[in-house]
């Protein structure tokens, strides 16, 4: 292609076609170019590189042969005889800088974490399982929103579902006395909830698709806290947290990990009402929440107990 300009504007627009097809989106013309001519103004240049003509005229130039410019108009005219001028460089972009309120970078401070009652508000009045058709009320979970010890039980019972609160029955008893008169905690200082919300039939054992249903709220609300310490109460919260089906003698005493944070598995409080038996083991296990607690109490390093496991 000697001389584009002399084209037909049907060709010159299939060659242009086609180096765009090529991946040319950008054509820079060598030479400076007189006034366009009326109904020339969506014509592109195409004119040859620093070598001169194509050696084969009839072929496709080469990439190094062709520069593209939508910014500079075509002559449809004959042009007057002119020396040749050295070739203009392509300007340099001008980038605008973005406005304070949507420039990022990397110090931008990171958003607000995810508050209890913004998850509260986002479960609302609950109805995808089974469960809300027998329920009395929502047990969502209580205390406090800052905890540094946060408690996850299986569900509630007939006194939780009358009261809207987790862990108020003679398990919820139990659990408070293990919280105050062994971990010397007020039981407003931590956190509790349940792995679901609603209390399943006869106290039954929660099933699997409901378990699925209620789970992203429990982890909601565990990142809500964002607690030193978790420590899972019973089987359904550790298959629900953990994801293994492990026996409770094999688990509990362990530290184990959960996004993050240190978790201690031991046994639900209804069960040790069952056997008593087991409460020295219990008490073995809250020991060990109380030690990491005293020894983060300084700084961070709580948040990662020593030889988690992570599930």
């Amino acid at each position: 292609m000697d001389d584009p300009e002399s084209l037909p504007l049907a060709e010159l627009a299939n060659w242009l076609r086609y180096y765009r097809a090529l991946g040319f989106t950008h054509l820079y013309r060598r030479k400076p170019q007189p006034p366009i001519p009326p109904g020339g103004d969506e014509i592109l240049s195409v004119v040859a590189g620093a070598g001169g003509r194509a050696e084969n005229p009839g072929a496709a130039p080469s990439a190094n042969q062709l520069y593209l410019s939508a910014a500079l108009p075509v002559s449809l005219s004959p042009r007057e005889a002119a020396p040749p001028k050295p070739a203009p460089q392509p300007a340099v972009p001008v980038i605008s800088s973005l406005p304070p309120s949507q420039a990022g970078t990397l110090f931008d401070s990171v958003a607000p974490r995810e508050t209890l009652g913004q998850v509260r508000d986002d479960l609302g009045d609950c109805r995808r399982c089974k469960l809300a058709k027998g329920r009395k009320t929502i047990v969502f979970g209580s205390g406090n929103p800052k905890a540094e010890l946060l408690f996850v039980g299986e569900g509630p019972g007939a006194d939780e579902d009358e009261q809207g609160l987790p862990f108020v029955g003679r398990a919820g008893q139990l659990l408070t006395q293990m919280i105050e008169k062994g971990l010397k905690i007020p039981r407003p200082d931590v956190y509790i909830c349940n792995i679901i919300k609603c209390r399943p039939p006869e106290n039954r054992k929660p099933e699997r698709d409901e378990v699925a249903a209620c789970r992203p709220f429990v982890e909601r609300q565990i990142d809500a806290v964002r607690p030193r310490v978790i420590v899972a109460l019973g089987a359904t919260a550790v298959e629900a947290l953990l994801g293994t089906h492990q026996s409770m003698g094999s688990l509990r005493g362990q530290w184990h990990e959960f996004h993050g944070l240190p978790l201690m598995v031991t046994y639900h409080p209804a069960y040790l009402l069952r056997d008593p038996n087991k409460k020295p083991e219990a008490w073995a296990d809250l020991k060990k929440v109380l030690a990491l607690l005293q020894s983060s109490a300084a700084g961070e390093q709580g948040r990662t107990a020593p030889g988690a496991v992570s599930g």
